[in-house]
């Protein structure tokens, strides 16, 4: 039951991610969440995050950023970086995941997802058949609702890891 929560790959930064060989496999969009997952919550756009969709735009990605977060938050991040963008996206709900990749014209086996959230990045990419890439939260500095979700995060992210671990030992 928890495996609908499970990312594909889990890693430390959105920003360590092998984006050229991931497009060399086919993959040709990707989608972002912003806060926690590229930047500090309510962080502008910084060097590395412009430098990211610099990269992604002359590897030949087509990107997006998908938020739930209120017009004038993503359009100011968006400013700096070029990307397209979805606000008040609604996730984990699949319409904004299926939207996103409508305006990129990519499909979900061309498309990845970045996000730092279990149940609301991770599980709506992975109900769009997205790959999915969970990062861990740049920030503790989080909004209450947000705080009290990690918590049951951990609990499924515990699993996930023991999961990994068993097969890593071929004991599936």
């Amino acid at each position: 039951m928890l495996e609908r929560f499970y990312p594909d790959v889990y890693l430390d930064s959105a920003y360590e991610i092998d984006y050229a060989a991931l497009y060399e496999q086919g993959y040709r969009g990707v989608i972002f969440d912003i806060d926690n997952t590229l930047v500090p919550h309510g962080a502008p756009a910084d060097e590395r995050s412009i430098a990211l969709f610099q990269k992604l735009r002359d590897i030949g990605y087509e990107s997006m950023l998908l938020s739930n977060n209120k017009e004038p938050r993503v359009r100011t991040f968006n400013d700096k970086v070029g990307s397209r963008y979805i606000y008040k996206a609604n996730k984990p709900f699949l319409e904004s995941y299926q939207r996103a990749m409508e305006m990129m014209g990519t499909a979900p086996e061309t498309t990845l997802f970045v996000g730092d959230q279990l149940f609301t990045d991770v599980w709506g990419a992975k109900k769009a058949g997205i790959r999915t890439y969970l990062v861990k939260p740049i920030h503790p500095k989080e909004e209450i609702q947000i705080v009290l979700k990690r918590y049951l995060e951990k609990i499924v992210l515990f699993f996930y890891k023991r999961k990994l671990r068993k097969e890593r030992s071929g004991n599936d």
